[in-house]
């Protein structure tokens, strides 16, 4: 193979890859648009809304160790091909549920092949692009999951409004086993000019790569900084956003979705910029300072002004361009873990996203319950302006307290600084 047609298929390989991102945050984030539909099909409160969401992250939390030892050991290819169809087949078992338990099943099983999306590509890239690029290609990887973020939002709105939202959901299902069979077809686990970088020998033991992950308190922090960091997003973008919009500036469903993706918007305009801007500077605690500070200020404004909706979608924007500086967490967990470990060690770091967002929406969808004044419409519940305000306050606690963590990670200066030696 010429090194023209490498370089061409290994973008060919990370669009794929990325497009599993896409595909995974579409699904993701749906429910955020699906809250008046989903508690009148089900009979379900705000309570029991966050736990039928949270079912993916259940299942996502579950899969992200055995995700990056799966992917480790036997190669991106095989495993993610059969994790995409997973999710996609569980799309589609949601769309066609005739009670909650189905329904939660199919959240659950949309979630285990999700699990494997961010930790696949990363893994690709680091085995098909130099190592000085993985922040840049990160930061590109999650631009295009954000836009798969935007499509859950708006588009769906309107699709859903268009087809109903069983219909909607199950043409979804049907597209993710396309993406399955192209990626089996098309990708390939490694490039033959980063040799560095193969599968995890046979006779490694497993049980001691992981525990190498474990005993690191630098990956510990720094999981738990991305958790707090991310939570926002899920909780906010993927569920309670759109109904908290819609009520306290009175705008449309299909408004406030438009005006929720902007969050997308800005985190997919800010991640690659801020992993090119990281690597230029040569640092990334500090990028990841401005950025967690700036987004609670903007969360801050959303959550508690008055503001104009011109300035509520300039505001938005920036709440997603400063949060997505999170993102440099991933590319420095990379840095201070060995290679072969690479997908353990993100999907390590996944589990705390997974986690923080499992509990989260269940979390928020209690405290609105436990301010709810009775009113319903369509069979569902309807909250207040002032209870969705003080159910969503755990979201500035969050990026606060993510903040502070910050103060305890250690610089990487964007070099790797993984032990010499493994299991």
């Amino acid at each position: 193979m010429s090194r023209k047609m490498h370089n061409f298929l290994a973008w060919v390989i990370w669009l794929l890859s990325a497009s599993f991102m896409f595909y995974k945050y579409a699904i993701e984030v749906s429910p955020s648009v699906m809250t008046t539909h989903l508690m009148s099909e089900f009979h379900i409160d705000g309570t029991q809304l966050g736990n039928l969401a949270a079912c993916y992250f259940y299942a996502y939390l579950l899969m992200q160790i055995p995700a990056g030892l799966l992917v480790d050991r036997f190669g991106p290819r095989r495993v993610t091909s059969i994790a995409i169809a997973i999710c996609g087949l569980g799309t589609i078992l949601f769309a066609s549920s005739g009670n909650l338990f189905l329904a939660q099943a199919g959240r659950f099983a949309a979630g285990l092949g999700g699990a494997f999306a961010a930790l696949n590509c990363l893994k690709l890239t680091a085995n098909w692009f130099p190592a000085n690029r993985f922040a840049l290609m990160a930061g590109l990887m999650m631009s295009l999951g954000m836009l798969g973020a935007v499509g859950g939002q708006a588009p769906l709105s309107a699709f859903i409004n268009t087809l109903g939202w069983r219909p909607a959901l199950f043409a979804i299902g049907i597209a993710g086993i396309v993406l399955a069979f192209l990626f089996w077809l098309i990708v390939r686990d490694r490039s033959k000019y980063h040799i560095n970088v193969n599968l995890t020998p046979k006779d490694t033991n497993l049980w001691a790569s992981c525990m190498a992950v474990f005993k690191s308190k630098q990956s510990w922090i720094l999981s738990v900084y991305s958790g707090l960091a991310f939570a926002p997003i899920t909780v906010f973008g993927g569920l309670w956003g759109v109904p908290f919009i819609s009520e306290a500036f009175e705008l449309s469903k299909i408004h406030a979705a438009n005006i929720v993706s902007l969050l997308f918007i800005g985190f997919a305009v800010g991640a690659p910029i801020w992993g090119w801007f990281s690597d230029f500077i040569g640092t990334r605690k500090k990028v990841m300072y401005v950025g967690t500070f700036f987004a609670v200020i903007a969360f801050c404004l959303v959550l508690y002004l008055p503001l104009s909706v011109w300035l509520l979608s300039i505001t938005m924007f920036l709440f997603g361009f400063f949060i997505s500086t999170f993102l440099l967490c991933f590319t420095m967990i990379r840095e201070i873990n060995a290679p072969m470990v690479a997908a353990t060690a993100i999907g390590f770091m996944n589990a705390f996203d997974a986690l923080l967002g499992a509990l989260s929406d269940p979390l928020t969808g209690k405290f609105l319950d436990l301010g709810w004044r009775g009113k319903m419409l369509d069979g569902a519940r309807v909250f207040s302006v002032e209870t969705y305000r003080w159910a969503l306050t755990t979201v500035p606690i969050y990026l606060v307290v993510a903040t502070v963590l910050l103060f305890f990670i250690k610089e990487t200066y964007c070099k790797s600084v993984y032990p010499t030696s493994m299991p």
